[in-house]
């Protein structure tokens, strides 16, 4: 089924245009009378028709929304790294189910972003809507702008549980300290740059109620730790495998 994001969507007559209509109608070669589904970002689907074209225009008509189950909240703060290392976690990251995305700058932390912070917020976000399009989420996660680590860690919801991958930690595995929360909980993992987290840093998220987790005796990569700490915590809340 082709799908589309519309933002507030609601049931009745949908009017679309600019880069949504040229997706439907340049891209997905959509006409009058084909049927999609169209997702609001925020958990609910909506099986649509494309009613008319009005110009550049396209007129679809929405049925009654269908709410998808709730999650539990589950954040990536994730350092930021080089390249298109954060395109990766993004992607594949909302794939995998995170809630949101924390971009924290980092001691070690070398990407720079004064100056670009609105254009590349806006690309992540973009990122991120359209894996949500490819896999079939009805919610879209949202993308906080990048903030330093602590402020980041701050910046949580209230009540956050954080885990913090730390490479000193060989006792406390990411899956035991999971498993001592509850069910509502919201939870958050905490992944550092390239070179992993300074101890001044790790301590500092201590102070904060942070516990240091470890994911095994493998050494990953930032990008390969954050998917595969967020396919443990799927996986043991029974959204994966």
């Amino acid at each position: 089924m082709k799908r589309l994001f519309v933002a507030g969507a609601q049931a009745g007559p949908c009017v679309i245009f600019g880069a949504a209509a040229h997706h439907l109608l340049d891209v997905l070669r959509m006409s009058p009378g084909d049927a999609l589904e169209v997702f609001d970002g925020a958990g609910t689907t909506f099986a649509a028709r494309i009613e008319r074209l009005d110009g550049e225009t396209v007129i679809l008509a929405l049925g009654e929304g269908q709410a998808a189950p709730p999650l539990r909240r589950v954040t990536v703060v994730q350092g930021l790294p080089k390249g298109d290392k954060l395109d990766w976690v993004l992607q594949k990251g909302t794939e995998l189910g995170a809630s949101a995305f924390s971009i924290a700058v980092c001691e070690r932390t070398v990407v720079k972003v004064e100056g670009k912070e609105a254009h590349k917020l806006a690309r992540w976000q973009r990122i991120a809507e359209e894996a949500s399009r490819q896999c079939g989420r009805a919610d879209v996660p949202v993308v906080h702008p990048a903030l330093p680590l602590e402020a980041a860690v701050r910046a949580l919801r209230p009540g956050t549980r954080v885990f913090v991958l730390d490479e000193s930690e060989r006792a406390t595995t990411l899956s035991a300290a999971f498993l001592a929360t509850q069910p509502t909980d919201d939870v958050a993992i905490v992944i550092g740059p390239e070179g992993g987290l300074s101890r001044a840093e790790v301590d500092g998220l201590l102070t904060l109620q942070a516990v240091p987790v470890t994911l095994g005796r493998l050494v990953l990569r930032t990008e390969t730790a954050a998917l595969a700490a967020l396919a443990v915590l799927r996986h043991l809340d029974g959204i994966l495998g």
